[in-house]
């Protein structure tokens, strides 16, 4: 008999039916009794909210619907900025970040200086806050006079990946590490030179170990770009606080939040995703 025909031939047996059905089950209880405490936990923390004695307060003060739809196109607006400094941070940030990670890794007493160097530079911006080098890049280095005058949201951005650069290296030289050595071994006995061997063999691997951390780091700086708004950019928080000062309501704060979780919301599904098909495919025994 054929394997095609065997395959066709084969039927789940009665004892297996039943373990299916009762998974089914089980399945199902658990989504309706999920929905139900969430719709109950979501009753209860309603009605406190609603039954509070400030809540007309706070409902006219923070979710005035009228004042969010009139200040909704300016934040909209301010928000493309935000995305346009996103694209180009998050492209920077990978270039200049693996550049380090790679500095980092590299071998023998002559690239000493090369490591120290980016050793140093990763301690520094990863101690030091995203809001005071934004005030060192955007106010200290144009008063220097030695470049053209800039845009704002040009020295955003470049604050921007000189800080997230130093947590993006230390991330991707975790994964680069985390790689067999006889990786490297098997690499150069092939006649790789090191470069090759990096490029090739250890930065793809390190790489698919590190997924869910580089992913979570773009998320956070997906929310940090809005700290740009304090060197003058007038980008979503910027048209908030405009708004604000204009209504004497903080609505325009909402929209703005909502609007940023809104633009996060399609990484933060990705990387849950990513965190769960890595962590499935270790528990099954595939090679990550």
């Amino acid at each position: 008999m054929s394997t095609g025909a065997a395959e066709a031939a084969w039927q789940p047996s009665e004892l297996e039916l039943s373990r299916r059905s009762v998974r089914r089950r089980a399945s199902t209880r658990s989504v309706v009794i999920a929905l139900i405490s969430t719709v109950v936990f979501a009753g209860v923390i309603g009605l406190a909210l609603v039954g509070s004695p400030g809540w007309a307060v706070v409902q006219q003060t923070f979710f005035n619907l009228e004042i969010g739809i009139e200040s909704f196109p300016a934040i909209l607006a301010g928000l493309w900025v935000n995305i346009q400094v996103l694209v180009v941070a998050a492209i920077g940030v990978a270039v200049f970040g693996t550049l380090l990670a790679v500095l980092r890794s590299l071998r023998g007493p002559v690239f000493f200086p090369l490591r120290a160097l980016a050793t140093g530079y990763t301690d520094l911006f990863r101690g030091m806050p995203l809001l005071i080098v934004l005030y060192l890049v955007g106010f200290g280095i144009p008063v220097l006079d030695i470049f053209p005058r800039l845009p704002a949201v040009v020295w955003g951005t470049i604050a921007i990946i000189l800080t997230y650069s130093a947590y993006v290296a230390e991330v991707l030289r975790a994964g680069m590490e985390a790689v067999h050595p006889s990786q490297r071994m098997a690499a150069r006995s092939l006649g790789l030179t090191h470069a090759q061997t990096l490029r090739i063999v250890v930065i793809p691997q390190g790489i698919r170990k590190v997924v869910p951390a580089l992913m979570n780091d773009f998320v956070s700086m997906q929310k940090d770009v809005g700290l740009i708004s304090v060197l003058g950019a007038v980008d979503a928080v910027r048209a908030a606080q405009i708004e604000v000062a204009q209504s004497f309501n903080f609505t325009p704060y909402v929209v703005a939040g909502l609007l940023f979780v809104a633009i996060s919301w399609p990484m933060i599904r990705l990387t849950d995703w990513a965190s769960a098909r890595l962590a499935a495919r270790e528990q099954s025994g595939g090679v990550v």
